[in-house]
Order: structure tokens, then sequence, then C-alpha cells
């Protein structure tokens, strides 16, 4: 559960507390946690989207590629693991690939499908929502490492996003925490009747959180 002070903060003031309660001797992520006025029961008003923080999280992605015909533009873009059919059967048999987003090319999403029990409850399901699901492979692999982040609520309707590191500056965590919330926003759809962000609290891995104004 996350330790939380008891007042609220404008932005700037969150920002600069949340790096100074950073005080682990490892390099802390810090996080952003949104609470959405949304019955995650319902599919409708499920909220999953994608969002490119301009100064990335801090850490190398791991991008993994499902399609035959463009394996070589996978690797060339940087992909850690590219692999067809073969890949699908490990998959399948219970190895998973070693990486953190898998990227498909639509012609091997029905092979695919039959692993989505596996890839689904550990958010690796590619799905054309969150552009994993594309012919442009290149350009998806270099958006991923470059920062591209993919988020869902879960079952509380909560959103959980890393947006940097307690090393980053104060303008870099920012700029990352307002590209966030402007995704979030845009998920809004005729289904999410009233407020549709309750709340937002920052945090770093081992600090109190604040809810932010």
């Amino acid at each position: 559960m996350e330790k939380r002070t008891s007042e609220k903060m404008i932005l700037v003031d969150a920002v600069t507390f949340v790096k100074e309660s950073a005080k682990a001797k490892f390099d802390e992520s810090i996080e952003v946690h949104v609470r959405l006025n949304i019955d995650a029961r319902k599919g409708e008003q499920a909220v999953r989207g994608s969002v490119s923080l301009p100064n990335g999280i801090g850490k190398s992605v791991r991008v993994g590629v499902i399609t035959e015909d463009k394996k070589d533009e996978a690797l060339k873009a940087g992909a850690d693991v590219v692999g067809g059919q073969e890949l699908i059967d490990k998959i399948k048999a219970g190895a998973l690939p070693e990486v953190d987003i898998l990227v498909a090319t639509p012609d091997m999403m029905p092979k695919l499908a039959p692993a989505a029990r596996i890839l689904g409850p550990r958010g690796l399901m590619p799905s054309p929502k969150t552009d994993t699901v594309t012919s442009n492979v290149g350009e998806a692999v270099e958006s991923l490492k470059k920062g591209k982040a993919n988020f869902k609520n879960d079952n509380s309707g909560n959103v959980h996003q890393v947006i940097g590191k307690a090393s980053f500056d104060a303008e870099k965590l920012t700029q990352n925490y307002t590209a966030f919330i402007d995704a979030i926003k845009l998920c809004r759809n005729e289904a999410h009747k009233g407020q549709f962000i309750a709340s937002i609290s920052m945090c770093s891995t081992m600090g109190p959180a604040v809810v932010i104004e």
C-alpha cells in the first residue's frame, strides 16, 4: 500500500517533493497512479491506450516482434526478439520471450490468438488499440524504444505508469507527466459519465505518494 502525505500539491511542488523523497541507494522510478471514475467490469468503460513519453522512462525497453515477412525490418529497428510461428509455438508451450512489449503484424494475429490466455494476463498480447498490431514494424519498434508506453486500467479502475527516474530533472518529469495525463484524457468516451479522473498521485519506488491538485 502506498504511503501518502496528508496534503495535495500543485504539480511543480509534487515533482520536487517526490524527487527529494527518493533516498534509496538506487535510482528510483517515478510513478504516476491515476484513479478513474469507471466501472472496470464494463468493457465499454475500459481505458486502454498509449503515450509517447518525450523523455523516455530511463530504462531500456525490450521489444519482441512476431512476424514472418518483416524479420529483417524488425531487427534493423532494434527489436530484441524476432520470430514467426516458431516463436508462437514456444509461447504456447509456456516459454515466454524476455520482453516488455510484443508487436505483431496483422497476418500473425489469428495464429497468435490461442496464446492470448497466456499473454493477456501478463500485458503482452498485441492489440490495435495500443498500436502493437501493425504492418509498420520498424516504426513501431523505434517508437517503443524511444519511450512509447502502453497503459490500461486495472481491475480497480486505476492506471499506473512510470514516467522516469529520480535522476531526471524536474522539467523532464513534468513533460512526461503532462504527456501521460493528456493521453489518459483522450481515452474518455460516451460511456464515461461525470468526472473522469477522480485523483492523481505521484511517488518514487520507495517514497511516499503525494496527491496532485
